[in-house]
């Protein structure tokens, strides 16, 4: 009878030194000063790299997963500052997604649809991951005082991650939201003429009390498309007799806007005159002249207001930009206030119906004084608006001032430390047709803009034009010669 030997068994024997060699995921629970260090170590780890605390102590699949959303965000952070750094007009190209057709123009604020629901996305899994955190670490072992001390701190780099998180992604929905609110989704792109974007912009006051958008200040931005060299040349709003550009204001009035028409609606000769002439007597409202006006983010009188600047000045202006005066204060406000030398004591405010506008002291609500002055949003609006104590040429110089000083506010550390409140700001005050596959570029050239003096231009007497009878011939010639100065020819 042979004797059966015994079953093998392939069970491998519990050593005792497990718990010491896994600390973390398998800790001395009765040890409080271990599970106090535990606690900081998991806390910690869970802020620098998110869901490695799952994988050293709890659930592993958890863990994995915050560390790869964590991996691709800090990807996806080093590419766009590489963009940032070495090629921003690209980085823009695709954050706007400047490369899709126009007919595919709804599409572009997807990109940035997409990264502010990532940091969302993010900031909530890290949430997720810091409750959890909290649970593997069972406070109640830790010691008594360590135990709220590594709450309170795990709550701080949760409110200071997440938080991040947040504002980012609330960034970047300002960001979409004012290109989406200001810049035409899928208006055409019109290449530079004669090597330049020419810009109309318009400055008038829709507050209370107005029945038609006149505009306070005309001038035309024109920004070099290789250089970025930017010159603002002033219109006065008052010029008489001025020529339209080839089209339908032409056609309407092929010898120069003279003013005739209707007395009963104030039709002037001059520019200020325009939207009357357009808009608020004719019962179409301009529309039979500027029928596609308002598809393109325009409206009839903008349109006509093109047509008399680019006639009155000899280039092509096939875009605008409006800026609601009434709401100006608050760019200046969000950007931090300007910084203007002031010539001359101005009043603030006008005279009210009945009295005497040269009676200053009777009406003025206030007084802006002569000297260097940080203006706030009320002071810089009422420096732009001041006529009664000066000239138009005297307003149209301040307004150029105001200009050239928001641009120089607009810095990257003022930018990014008020951001939100510009982008509110621009978003309630600016409009435009600027289309938004053009911002890219655009965005380039104010980079290299800004490295470079502001060049004005501004059509009064000081310049040779006849305030009362214009040559216009000379200005479409020194236009010309403003914005392509001859080449300079070697001596002999």
């Amino acid at each position: 009878m042979s004797v059966m030997s015994a079953p093998r068994t392939t069970a491998r024997p519990v050593r005792p030194g497990v718990v010491e060699e896994r600390p973390m995921r398998n800790p001395d629970a009765s040890s409080r000063a271990v599970m106090t260090r535990r606690g900081w170590w998991l806390v910690g780890l869970n802020f620098l790299i998110p869901g490695s605390a799952q994988v050293l102590a709890g659930n592993r699949r958890l863990g994995r997963f915050g560390i790869a959303a964590t991996l691709v965000m800090w990807a996806l952070l080093v590419v766009t500052l590489l963009f940032a750094l070495l090629a921003p007009t690209v980085g823009l190209s695709i954050v706007t997604s400047a490369w899709l057709p126009d007919w595919l123009g709804l599409l572009r604020p997807l990109p940035l649809l997409i990264a502010q629901g990532l940091l969302i996305a993010y900031a909530v899994l890290w949430v997720v991951l810091t409750i959890d955190t909290l649970r593997l670490v069972r406070l109640v072992k830790t010691g008594g005082v360590a135990r709220f001390a590594i709450a309170l701190v795990a709550v701080g780099l949760l409110v200071v991650a997440s938080g991040t998180a947040v504002y980012a992604s609330n960034a970047v929905g300002a960001v979409r939201s004012t290109i989406s609110t200001i810049f035409g989704a899928s208006g055409p792109t019109v290449p530079p003429s004669e090597g330049y974007y020419n810009i109309l912009l318009l400055g008038a006051d829709s507050g209370e009390g107005r029945d038609s958008m006149r505009f306070d200040s005309i001038s035309v931005v024109s920004v070099n498309a290789t250089t970025g060299a930017t010159t603002i040349t002033g219109i006065p709003r008052d010029m008489p007799n001025f020529p339209f550009a080839e089209g339908p204001m032409q056609n309407e009035y092929p010898n120069g806007f003279e003013g005739h028409g209707d007395p009963n609606c104030g039709w002037g000769s001059g520019i200020n005159q325009l939207t009357n002439a357009v808009e608020q007597c004719r019962e179409d409202r301009g529309t039979g002249i500027y029928p596609d006006a308002a598809a393109q983010g325009s409206t009839p009188a903008i349109e006509a207001t093109k047509d008399a600047a680019a006639g009155i000045l000899g280039i092509e202006i096939p875009y605008y930009v409006f800026v609601d005066m009434h709401g100006f204060a608050s760019l200046v406000d969000a950007l931090g206030g300007v910084d203007i030398n002031v010539v001359e004591r101005l009043p603030k405010g006008g005279p009210p119906e009945g009295v005497d506008p040269h009676d200053v002291d009777a009406w003025a609500i206030g007084w802006i004084e002569a000297g260097q002055q940080h203006m706030d949003g009320d002071t810089a609006q009422w420096y732009a608006r001041s006529r009664y104590t000066t000239s138009d040429f005297d307003r149209m110089r301040r307004q150029r001032e105001l200009q050239e000083a928001i641009l120089a506010q607009f810095t990257p550390q003022v930018v990014l430390t008020r951001f939100q409140d510009v982008a509110a700001a621009g978003a309630d005050i600016v409009e435009t047709d600027l289309p938004q596959s053009l911002i890219p570029a655009l965005v380039d050239l104010a980079v290299k803009a800004k490295e470079q003096q502001v060049q004005t231009l501004e059509l009064t007497p000081e310049s040779g034009i006849d305030e009362f009878a214009p040559d216009y011939a000379y200005i479409a010639d020194l236009v010309q010669t403003t914005l392509h100065p001859p080449t300079p020819t070697p001596a002999g």
